[in-house]
């Protein structure tokens, strides 16, 4: 049986490796990306839709928020620069700002709503790639494999977090992904981001050692 992990791609092959997966200890982590053994899925196992989103029709169109609008923006100057388009990438990212600016403060949720709330977004993931897919658009799909991986990061460091609390922080670095968004916790950035595959100097260091 190969098992793989959902954030990175990462396989762990039971005919290659000494222990089964099934036998590897709870708190045992992707050595990639350091996602959760709940983050591997059979790799056989194909996800099933079984209720895509109703787009419904123009008169259901409802206004963006202006934190939508940063998000949008944020991700299409992560997307520019990923392709080495910098002009593009510093104009998305300035309309980014202008939208965080206006944006009202909603305040601490809380660590349990955040949460639920990333795991609503991630069981709506199959169905955003299935308008994709049928809308044959190839740039909306990369986001959305990128969205995914990077959502089902967070939510492992999140479920890691309600175990743990600060400790896990201690004594150690956070990093950040430019690029893509995927978040790495340790003393060095990874190589190369297990998500998106840029080089190591695309992260920054976010928080440093307590």
């Amino acid at each position: 049986m190969r098992y793989k992990c959902q954030v990175c791609g990462y396989v762990y092959d039971d005919d290659k490796e000494t222990v089964p997966f099934a036998s590897l200890p709870e708190d045992w982590t992707c050595p990639l990306c350091k996602a959760p053994k709940s983050a591997f899925k059979p790799e056989e196992e194909e996800v099933k839709v079984t209720d895509a989103f109703n787009l419904g029709t123009d008169e259901d169109v409802t206004k963006v928020s202006a934190g939508q609008m940063a998000a949008l923006c944020s991700n299409l100057a992560r997307g520019a620069d990923k392709q080495y388009k910098q002009e593009i990438s510093e104009l998305y990212a300035e309309l980014a700002d202008y939208f965080t600016s206006i944006t009202p403060s909603v305040g601490d949720i809380g660590v349990d709503k955040l949460a639920e709330m990333m795991a609503t977004d991630v069981d709506n993931y199959p169905g955003a790639r299935v308008i994709a897919d049928e809308s044959k658009d190839r740039g909306a799909a990369r986001a959305i494999v990128w969205g995914e991986k990077v959502t089902r990061m967070l939510q492992s460091l999140v479920e890691q977090y309600q175990k743990d609390g600060d400790k896990m922080l201690a004594g150690t670095d956070i990093w950040l992904c430019t690029a893509c968004g995927f978040v790495y916790i340790g003393d060095n950035p990874p190589e190369k981001c297990p998500v998106c595959k840029v080089p190591e100097w695309k992260f920054e260091m976010i928080e440093g050692r307590k």
